[in-house]
């Protein structure tokens, strides 16, 4: 059974699209993503770093399935995101619509996002889609599990983190072929290590060097039902959330874990400090600013929070059609 959002201050995240829209001359309707979410925040980042300012134009905060609908409608003109490769809704925006274009990412402001966060630069395979006639660079992050220590006890989370990586063949989720061993530790530096999963990833030879967080969380005390925290129904993170959860039920004895729809990254952490979560799905770049108490979440830090487990590549991913002749962010100034 699946819930709906335990908050709704916030709209939804993960597989949202930043959209600038194509409104002929005048300033451009740029859809930054939900209010207070990951989204939002590296769509001003970006915006920032090609010197486009508040005043230049006009911001909606729009979860995907309503920017996507005004990509394909002409009412909205530009898309970027932080999605998955390949991203279904690339794919099927292109399928509506026919003519999508793709902008990369100039070298000066790749150079800016990653002085500014956690980002770093990947070159998107033109074979990524079908209309791609050429790479496309830009910056990725990496999409997290993090586990609440008050709830999640040590040999719970030696058993997500097991099941993440010896299911993940079962999840038929495009994304969950990311969900592998060689990759699980990527997106945690920095942050404090689940001492289960921990335990588990050095069984299997890998070298942690992370500080392990302190629980409270008690396997005598262990309660029945659990909370997954996701992201939009439009995006990955839900639909992706929903199998994991599947599996974690079918695999771990007496626990049935729910996955929720929520505004993702900055709402599952701050859902998991309230102490009304157990586990959520996160860019790595928040959560880490959640562990040390910056961005979103200075004065709010966030200390009952700990990496599980690498689950897939973050990457942005800006998205036009090329009726509106916009050829880079340059275009947007």
């Amino acid at each position: 059974m699946k819930k709906k959002s335990l908050r709704g201050l916030f709209l939804p995240l993960f597989g949202v699209m930043l959209v600038l829209s194509a409104c002929g001359g005048g300033a451009k309707n740029i859809a930054i993503g939900p209010a207070a979410s990951e989204t939002n925040n590296v769509s001003k980042l970006i915006l920032e770093a090609y010197g486009i300012e508040d005043g230049d134009y006009k911001a909606f905060q729009e979860g995907f399935g309503d920017a996507a609908d005004g990509v394909q409608d002409g009412n909205i003109d530009v898309s970027i995101g932080i999605l998955g490769l390949p991203a279904a809704s690339i794919e099927s925006l292109q399928a509506s619509a026919g003519d999508v274009k793709m902008l990369g990412l100039s070298d000066k402001a790749i150079a800016h996002i990653e002085e500014n966060s956690g980002y770093r630069r990947l070159t998107i395979p033109k074979e990524t889609y079908d209309f791609l006639t050429e790479d496309i660079e830009t910056v990725t992050a990496y999409a997290i599990l993090m586990g609440n220590t008050d709830t999640i006890d040590e040999e719970l989370g030696y058993e997500i983190a097991k099941n993440m990586i010896e299911s993940a063949g079962e999840n038929t989720h495009a994304q969950a072929k990311q969900m592998i061993l060689e990759n699980a530790l990527r997106g945690s530096e920095g942050l404090l290590i689940h001492p289960g999963a921990k335990r588990y990833y050095e069984e299997q030879g890998l070298t942690v060097d992370n500080k392990v967080a302190k629980l409270t969380a008690d396997v005598s005390k262990r309660k029945k039902e659990f909370i997954l925290g996701t992201g939009s129904q439009g995006g990955t993170y839900y639909p992706l959330g929903g199998e994991m959860a599947n599996l974690w039920n079918k695999y771990i004895d007496g626990v049935n874990v729910t996955n929720t729809e929520t505004g993702a990254s900055v709402e599952n952490l701050s859902t998991i400090s309230e102490g009304h979560m157990d586990l959520g799905m996160s860019v790595h770049v928040p959560a880490l600013q959640a562990l040390n108490g910056e961005a979103e979440f200075k004065g709010n830090k966030v200390e009952n929070a700990a990496f599980i487990g690498h689950i897939y590549p973050e990457v942005i991913q800006i998205v036009t059609r090329e009726k509106t002749k916009i050829k880079s962010l340059d275009d947007v100034k």
